[in-house]
């Protein structure tokens, strides 16, 4: 294999690569070898088909699969003899087709261009030179009794009060049918609906007026569809609805005790409270790592300068630009109604391409000059927590992660960089700073908005 550098421009390469016309005669050679002993034809004992015939019958199509398979084998040996790392498949271009029909033949070398680009060489910067800060929040006595008043809600009970004039909080049960301009309209309609005053988020005006009624009263109500309502042919219109009143119900709100606990699972009303503090401050931690990763993002991105592959990054803005269009087609939206040129767009989703192939590029070399690795049992794990989130199809979830190509990075390239950035945090030593749930959440807001 003889291999010759055509062009070289920044990250980009063109290689002549020749191969033999006596290696792809062994290579055609091998392959008969192979096929000899599994072929069978009529009149022969399976095995002792001559090669010959075999070359008759199949060598057309046997000697593509030998110039594919020594395309892939040549180029792939051309990059790793020139200590280069492919950013992408190289582009191959075969030889005039006149040329190719020798190759066929076996009268001809093997000739074909490849085109690729290279990943940039990355010099790692300094973790230890980051300035980043972690913030640590405890929980406070405001944020778990918060907490537990919200569970108490949660199980809350309902009952009957023969008599009962409904109030906000309450639980109503009615048979309703609406109507815009004198008109049914789809959806408008519905019997033995129940929904707690304050909490149905019905539109304004429909569950005000509510209060006041009784079991076995019928009214009408006034209300009116926001201008933002999603189904458009309701959208800013006034509607009024025909209501009975089924029933109401009081609510009755369970004392926090050691009896309520127990019904939870805990031990003891002080068992809950260890239980839910430890799941609040669970809560705040990985909030503060939220912030902490984004942080580090920012300065590994800061960190490092060098030239991107293009095709990366145009990959990359193809995907981000593909899902912004479908997203705004789905809402009934253009780029305009954002505020913003298509031209401004994409400038600005440019740079956000750019951005997520540097810090990919980032990640993965840290990772790889670091031997981190994402584990088996790791996927595993990630695996069945994808399944669970939807009961009762875990086979079907299986099958597509099994099936589909490049399914399984989807899974190991979120795992692979939490494992780079726990790295880094750890050597780059954050100073910690204490602060209020409040500022914690404040600050978390602020980072991803910007």
């Amino acid at each position: 294999m003889q291999i010759t550098e055509a062009s070289s421009d920044g990250l980009k390469r063109k290689l002549k690569v020749v191969v033999g016309s006596a290696e792809i005669g062994d290579r055609m050679t091998a392959r008969l070898d192979d096929l000899k002993d599994t072929v069978q034809f009529k009149g022969f004992r399976k095995g002792k088909v001559p090669v010959a015939h075999i070359r008759k019958v199949y060598g057309r199509s046997l000697m593509g699969e030998v110039l594919q398979e020594t395309i892939r084998d040549t180029s792939s040996k051309a990059i790793k003899e020139r200590n280069e790392r492919a950013a992408a498949v190289p582009e191959i271009e075969l030889a005039k087709d006149s040329e190719i029909e020798k190759v066929f033949d076996g009268k001809a070398d093997l000739s074909y261009e490849m085109s690729f680009e290279v990943l940039p060489e990355i010099k790692i910067a300094d973790f230890a030179s980051m300035n980043l800060e972690r913030l640590v929040c405890d929980v406070d006595a405001e944020s778990l009794d918060k907490a537990l008043a919200q569970i108490a809600d949660r199980n809350t009970t309902f009952t009957t009060d023969e008599g009962a004039v409904a109030a906000m909080g309450d639980r109503v049960t009615i048979d309703y049918k609406g109507s815009i301009g004198g008109e049914a309209f789809e959806g408008g309609a519905g019997e033995g609906l129940s929904l707690v005053l304050g909490n149905a988020n019905f539109i304004p005006g429909f569950e005000e007026g509510l209060v006041g009624t009784k079991a076995g009263q019928s009214l009408d109500i006034n209300g009116r569809f926001p201008d933002a309502y999603p189904v458009k042919d309701l959208a800013g219109k006034d509607a009024v609805f025909a209501v009975t009143v089924k029933n109401v119900e009081k609510p009755s709100i369970p004392a926090i005790d050691d009896e309520f606990a127990k019904g939870l699972g805990a031990e003891s009303v002080e068992n809950l409270k260890e239980l839910v503090s430890a799941q609040i401050k669970t809560e705040l931690d990985g909030a503060a790592r939220m912030k902490l990763k984004r942080e580090l993002l920012d300065a590994l991105e800061k960190a490092h300068t060098f030239e991107l592959p293009p095709s990366l990054v145009a990959r990359e803005f193809d995907i981000i630009w593909n899902q912004l269009n479908k997203n705004l087609e789905s809402q009934g939206k253009t780029i305009a109604d954002e505020g913003k040129t298509e031209d401004e767009a994409k400038a600005e989703y440019q740079a956000i391409a750019e951005r997520r192939v540097r810090l990919g590029l980032v990640v993965g070399e840290i990772g790889d000059k670091n031997r981190i690795e994402v584990t088996q049992d790791e996927l595993r794990r990630a695996l069945m927590e994808q399944a669970r989130r939807y009961p009762g199809q875990e086979k079907f979830v299986y099958q597509y992660f099994e099936k589909t190509p490049g399914a399984i990075q989807e899974l190991r390239a979120p795992i692979f960089e939490d494992k780079v950035v726990d790295f880094v945090i750890n050597a780059a030593k954050p100073a910690e700073k204490k602060v209020s749930r409040e500022e914690l959440l404040k600050q978390v807001e602020e980072v991803t908005q910007s």
